[in-house]
């Protein structure tokens, strides 16, 4: 076997059945294994985080068609390629084409495949590491079955590890005991690739080290040595992708805005999706500023928008300027907690019937049922308010909205205060 061949790839799944962590969909009677086995799978989408096997499930389905294959990266093909692979399909009678990152073409790319699926001249295989309701355009992604696939949970990650151990050259001819795992499993989050790039990493330095007869041992301490020893500034195909965004994330809500504009600025250099920065900010702006600052919101919503129509290398201004707005904000996320406690409700009590007063009445029988009996029209009351009951008398009185210690929500609640004179703990 060459071992200048990465560790990852010499392990690749060759089968479904051999897919380690995606059971769901490579398991017996799976949605995906009947359509293979009915010798037909769908156009399809293929959505989730690095190193869980979306290229190795595209090659898999590929090999058991035995079709014309096509691999193209979005990162790197433009419409021209795109349609010179459309132009062999439409000659050889079809193809099955793989487009790694697809998140990241545009929506002229995007259209340019919507006619060759619409056609049957291609098959296409989309991967991408974002929620394709947001990346992928709507006609496009009606045409296609969206699977989901998931993080490596320890039990995935350590079937890897055994199956590196068992099978491979470099650790059977070297005979390495690997004494500890736990490193390796924090360290991968989830993604094989990097486990298997790591452990790889973790040998071969283990083996440059080795001396005389004494046993070759990987422990935890040894992973954690090499790994600070090896990781780079920022892998634009997703090694650190989801690391990096949380250390900037966690900057922002922590009020400091140099450690936003270094974290932001490690993405920038590292040519992270400008919409995919701004897309967290925005959601940022809600979670964790909320009421205490509503301008949050709207400038992290109209930076959404400039980096749209701008792009690098000029987006990386309005990018900044918004980081160090929301670093430097007022927090608040109370209403995070509202909708989560909200929810939460909604799943222990099921659906609670509308309190009649609260029921619209638009036919007699309606309102001979008392639908919208006793509701009291709110601005009739002195400063358009008239106590009365909104939630259903299975749950009254519940709190789900608390306003926070900061200087816009302390006047919420002053407000709230005014209104309902103590109910919900105003």
């Amino acid at each position: 076997m060459n071992q200048a061949i990465p560790l990852a790839e010499r392990l690749r799944p060759q089968t479904l059945s051999d897919l380690v962590g995606q059971e769901h969909l490579s398991g017996n009677n799976s949605v995906l294994q009947n359509a293979i086995q009915k010798g037909k799978v769908p156009s399809m989408i293929l959505w989730g985080p690095p190193g869980v096997g979306k290229t190795t499930l595209a090659n898999i389905i590929a090999t058991t068609f035995n079709s014309a294959y096509f691999q193209l990266s979005a990162i790197s093909s433009g419409v021209k390629e795109l349609r010179e692979v459309i132009e062999e399909a439409k000659s050889i009678g079809g193809a099955i084409v793989f487009i790694d990152e697809i998140h990241r073409f545009n929506k002229g790319q995007q259209d340019a495949l919507l006619g060759a699926v619409e056609k049957g001249i291609i098959t296409l295989i989309g991967a991408t590491t974002e929620n394709p309701s947001f990346e992928v355009n709507s006609a496009l992604l009606s045409r296609c079955q969206v699977f989901i696939l998931k993080a490596l949970d320890k039990d995935g990650l350590s079937k890897l590890v055994q199956q590196a151990v068992e099978k491979d050259p470099l650790f059977k001819n070297n005979k390495i005991e690997l004494k500890e795992t736990e490193a390796l499993f924090q360290l991968s989050g989830g993604d094989g690739r990097k486990l298997l790039n790591l452990l790889e990493l973790s040998a071969e330095a283990l083996i440059g080290t080795h001396k005389g007869n004494a046993p070759l041992v990987l422990t935890d301490d040894w992973v954690m040595q090499v790994a600070q020893t090896n990781i780079a500034l920022y892998d634009k195909n997703g090694e650190q992708h989801y690391d990096i965004i949380s250390a900037f994330i966690k900057s922002m809500r922590g009020s400091d805005p140099n450690g936003a504009i270094y974290w932001l600025s490690r993405m920038i250099a590292g040519g992270e999706d400008v919409k995919f920065i701004a897309r967290r900010m925005l959601i940022f702006a809600s979670e964790d500023i909320g009421n205490a600052n509503p301008n949050a919101l709207l400038l992290a919503n109209n930076c959404f928008d400039a980096v749209n129509k701008i792009g690098y290398p000029e987006s990386r201004i309005i990018l900044s300027q918004c980081a160090i707005y929301l670093a430097s904000s007022a927090k608040s996320n109370a209403s995070y907690e509202a909708i989560a406690q909200g929810l939460a409700m909604v799943q222990k009590t099921g659906n609670l019937p509308v309190p009649l007063h609260l029921r619209n009445a638009p036919t007699k029988l309606m309102k001979d049922l008392n639908y919208g009996k006793d509701y009291q029209y709110s601005h009739l009351g002195e400063n358009n308010f008239l106590e009365q009951e909104y939630l259903p008398d299975e749950i009254k009185g519940t709190t789900f909205y608390t306003p926070q210690k900061n200087a816009r929500e302390e006047e919420l609640k002053k407000f709230l205060h005014e209104r309902w004179r103590g109910k919900y703990g105003y």
